[in-house]
């Protein structure tokens, strides 16, 4: 990795875990692999802090283990998957993915299952369940099985899957056992364990176990939990039937989903509309059946596109056929045409919309940032792939000073590159122009942006805490009732110009947080055309 995606992930550990994790997180990517004891001498860190470090990185499947280079019977040795780090940025994206999908009861779903990494369903239905409860009015509550229901829906349509089998502390501890341990070097995908995806959620604690409701949250006026009410809490988990059987997002799952809605919106604003929803049913109909990597989707005819149309678009056939005569014959080729049976049969060309993706985005950054006629000149070099310097000013048609100077700007902010040449049999060169959408300093930019937030954050911490206070106790009294007079003396306690501080560092973060979604949509689109191209088709 480079120095500033340690930094990125470094960042992303402290701000969700605190310094002891993102220490020990940070010096196992720079240092590979270690086992515990190495890690805990060379971080100079207390052997707990150490092991309960690792315990929250593998939890959220940050951190693998295996055998380490004396075998099964030596030390286990700890590796970080930075990927999974990198993910963090995707939260809020995954969490409105699934509310926008699921509702209220998806969104918390998934939140809860994110911040704890994995959990059982029954104590993710009943964190769920309870929470929904709470926001409620007075006398009502959720029933447990609309949650069960959302969470079906959720494993059905694979976004979350079972997690794999661990290797138990029994037979990692026996230097008598020559089964080595797992080393896993990669995030766990569906296909990688189709029995993880089982479609097939009607389990036995699925209909036996579900029939209560949620419950008000209620806390002691010493802050500390009945004990009571924990043994019956423990007592009521054990009866769910579900030990041991966890559940994780799956965040292959939801970036195909992310991909599928960039080609939605794209074929929308290209087209229109009703091209749009057509290219939607078809990602819709093939979106569990269609392999991660693969090159088109399975083709559909036309009549199964007609009968999975919505009837609120109220197309008819001939009208479809038309739409989808159109969308071929697109220059963007998002939809292509593979055979005549069935009134036609039809793919969606998902490595040729990710090009046309990656192309826009990759010109739209370029004149953006340095103007037309450098736009023209990089779209010039990602149709002819090389080109000369002379090539590159009549082709272009930009004065040789101008077109130079532009060359060299985007040389140096390496979206172009120089290669030799070899054009004579006495090794004459001359130098070649080419595309590189290589590394534009992604990593650096959304480090600077959490940064930047962070500071922000920190230096305004006392007032954001006064806010926070105050409307907390804004809430307090309107929740009994109290009087205007009383809320307006609270809503006083704050200053006209602490008001103002409030509002503007509001307005900074925002921005920030705008910010760092953008870029992240930059470099999921960049990085889902550099794997489909690295994908075997």
């Amino acid at each position: 990795m480079t120095a500033q995606e340690v930094r990125l992930c470094g960042l992303l550990l402290q701000e969700h875990f605190g310094d002891v994790v993102e220490k020990v997180g940070t010096h196992l990517i720079r240092s590979g692999v270690l086992t515990l004891r190495a890690l805990a001498h060379e971080t100079k860190l207390p052997l707990d802090l150490v092991k309960k470090s690792l315990c929250v990185l593998m939890q959220h499947g940050m951190c693998a283990f295996g055998a380490g280079r004396r075998g099964p019977a030596g030390p286990v040795e700890y590796h970080i998957i930075c990927e999974r780090i990198l993910h963090m940025l995707r939260y809020p994206r995954y969490i409105y993915t699934a509310k926008s999908l699921y509702g209220d009861t998806g969104e918390l779903i998934v939140e809860e299952i994110l911040q704890r990494g994995q959990m059982t369903m029954s104590s993710t239905v009943k964190t769920v369940a309870d929470r929904l409860t709470h926001n409620m009015p007075e006398g009502q509550s959720m029933d447990y099985s609309e949650v069960v229901s959302a969470f079906s829906r959720l494993v059905e349509t694979h976004f979350l899957q079972r997690c794999p089998p661990m290797a138990s502390a029994e037979s990692s501890s026996s230097g008598a056992d020559n089964t080595p341990l797992p080393a896993v070097t990669q995030p766990t995908e569906p296909e990688d364990h189709p029995e993880l995806v089982n479609s097939d959620v009607n389990l036995r604690w699925l209909n036996c176990i579900y029939s209560g409701q949620g419950k008000r949250r209620r806390s002691s006026e010493d802050g500390e939990a009945d004990p009571r009410a924990a043994k019956k809490a423990k007592t009521d988990s054990s009866e769910r039937g579900d030990e041991g059987i966890y559940w994780q997002v799956n965040f292959q799952r939801f970036h195909l989903h992310f991909r599928d809605q960039a080609i939605i919106s794209a074929v929308s604003c290209k087209l229109d509309q009703t091209s749009s929803e057509i290219v939607r049913t078809m990602l819709r109909m093939s979106e569990v059946t269609t392999p991660t990597h693969a090159a088109f989707t399975q083709a559909l005819s036309a009549n199964e596109i007609f009968r999975a149309l919505p009837s609120s678009y109220n197309i008819a056939r001939p009208i479809l056929d038309q739409y989808l005569t159109l969308l071929v014959d697109d220059p963007m080729e998002f939809v292509g045409k593979t055979g005549d049976s069935g009134g036609g049969m039809y793919v969606v060309n998902l490595h040729r919309a990710l090009a046309n993706l990656a192309r826009a985005t990759l010109e739209s950054v370029v004149q953006e940032r340095f103007g037309s006629r450098s736009a023209r000149i990089f779209r010039l070099l990602l149709r002819k792939r090389h080109l000369e310097q002379k090539q590159v000013e009549d082709f272009a048609m930009v004065p040789a000073k101008e077109a130079k100077d532009m060359l060299y700007t985007l040389l140096s902010e390496n979206l172009v590159q120089l290669q030799l040449t070899v054009t004579t049999p006495v090794h004459a060169s001359k130098h070649s122009l080419y595309v590189c959408a290589g590394n534009p300093q992604n990593a650096r930019l959304l480090g600077n942006l959490i940064e930047r937030r962070l500071y922000e954050t920190k230096e305004n911490k006392r007032l954001l805490e006064k806010s926070q206070r105050i409307e907390a106790i804004l809430a307090s009294l309107q929740a009994t009732g109290a009087e205007a007079a009383q809320l307006t003396e609270v809503e006083e306690m704050i200053t006209a110009p602490e008001r103002q501080q409030l509002e503007s560092l509001r307005h900074h973060i925002n921005k920030l947080d705008s910010s760092e979604n953008q870029v992240d949509e930059t470099i999921f689109l960049l990085e889902s055309y550099i794997n489909s191209t690295q994908a075997p088709r």
